[in-house]
């Protein structure tokens, strides 16, 4: 029972009132502290899954085709599982935010972009695009102390290459190296030449996507068509391959005599045919075929959306003039729905964690990337240099 006292001592009283305040003041401090714990104990585990994911971090992603930002759209993207929000300001740079106000979580995407700055559709808080910088807080009075400029939404390096807008993403929660590479870019051997784009989704995590993008064996299986080759014309073959910074390299070599199209370059031509190709982490395959001054260069990454999706981005640019860009895309759209349905079909078994293997020769350069994955993440780690699988050159044989 609550017996109320009538308390007319005004020095009783004034103590009383301030501990009332003092006892909120305490209260509204342990539930910030609280909340501050709460908040850094999610980032560690969200930090914690997302290394647990198998992803790279520390390295450029293609997020979306530049086509997609006109004016001053936003646009959703996923790279890593980490949610971004991709747009142009309007002197043409383009920027990439993690899709979350700092405020209360919601999708900065949903909000507008004004020139500049990014306004969340909530509050009205704005957000410099291009550095992440909180610039205003609406709902702020006078009196308020709070510097809105020790605010940030988060922030990711980005650039535009080749028709695709490039982030740079970095270790949950670390800083940004003080300097970052540039972002890849296609070689090109001429200033006239034809390019084209084409996409594809995967269900399956980063490290199926690039082990079946970089496997030498299925090609007679799984693109079996008039046009590229059938399963009779399968023979063995050898090809040396060679050690490069992050990554190895089918050195040039001539293309299998199956392919129809290397044999007709060859005949205009009248020159040989060489294929260079290069796989280099985190996920970037490219070739090279060049005869004469004719030249053919693509670019295929893989990229990690979730741990269970991820997508082919390819790019080609090519000064074959016989070689329409509508034709390519043709072919091109063909050759990656046979790798997609193949992966559905594969994921349809994965489900159920079968025991895997991989055999030499045919694998050896899926072990190599699972080996220089280790060994980049290792040296990361200690800080210790990089150990390289491949001692020098070696040469491997198959029957494709």
């Amino acid at each position: 029972m609550i017996i109320p006292v009538k308390v007319r001592h005004p020095r009783i009283v004034r103590l009383l009132w301030r501990g009332a305040v003092y006892y909120d003041a305490a209260a509204t401090m342990s539930e910030a502290v609280r909340t501050m714990m709460r908040m850094d104990a999610e980032a560690a585990q969200e930090a914690a899954a997302q290394a647990d994911a198998g992803f790279l971090w520390d390295f450029w992603y293609p997020a979306i085709r530049s086509t997609e930002i006109r004016g001053q759209k936003l646009v959703k993207a996923m790279l890593l599982e980490v949610p971004l929000v991709v747009g142009r300001t309007s002197e043409g740079k383009v920027f990439a935010m993690r899709d979350s106000c700092p405020h209360r979580g919601i999708p900065l995407s949903y909000g507008r972009l004004d020139g500049k700055v990014v306004e969340c559709c909530y509050h009205g808080w704005r957000f410099d695009a291009c550095s992440g910088q909180c610039v205003e807080i609406p709902s702020l009075s006078g009196q308020d102390k709070l510097k809105v400029e020790r605010i940030f939404a988060g922030h990711f390096p980005c650039e535009e290459r080749d028709g695709y807008v490039w982030v740079y993403m970095n270790s949950p929660g670390a800083r940004l190296p003080e300097k970052i590479p540039a972002a890849p870019a296609l070689t090109m051997f001429s200033d006239k030449y034809k390019i084209t784009h084409l996409s594809c989704e995967l269900p399956s995590h980063i490290d199926h996507g690039i082990i079946g993008l970089m496997d030498p064996a299925h090609g007679p299986f799984v693109h079996q068509s008039w046009f590229w080759r059938k399963r009779g014309s399968i023979h063995e073959k050898a090809k040396q391959f060679e050690p490069i910074p992050n990554g190895f390299r089918m050195s040039p070599h001539s293309p299998s005599t199956n392919s129809a199209p290397y044999q007709l370059v060859k005949k205009i031509t009248g020159e040989p045919v060489t294929t260079t190709i290069d796989f280099v982490l985190p996920n970037i395959r490219t070739e090279i075929d060049q005869s004469g001054k004719m030249w053919f260069s693509s670019r295929a990454t893989v990229t990690p959306v979730r741990r269970d999706l991820c997508r082919i981005d390819f790019v080609a640019a090519w000064n074959l003039f016989f070689l329409p860009v509508w034709v390519f895309r043709i072919f091109g759209k063909i050759f990656l729905r046979q790798d997609q349905e193949t992966m559905i079909q594969q994921a349809e078994g994965l489900k159920h964690n079968p025991r895997l293997m991989l055999i030499d020769d045919a694998d050896r350069p899926a072990k190599w990337y699972f080996a220089l994955k280790a060994n980049l993440i290792e040296s990361r780690r200690t800080g210790a240099p990089m150990a390289h699988p491949m001692d020098g050159p070696v040469t491997l044989r198959w029957r494709s």
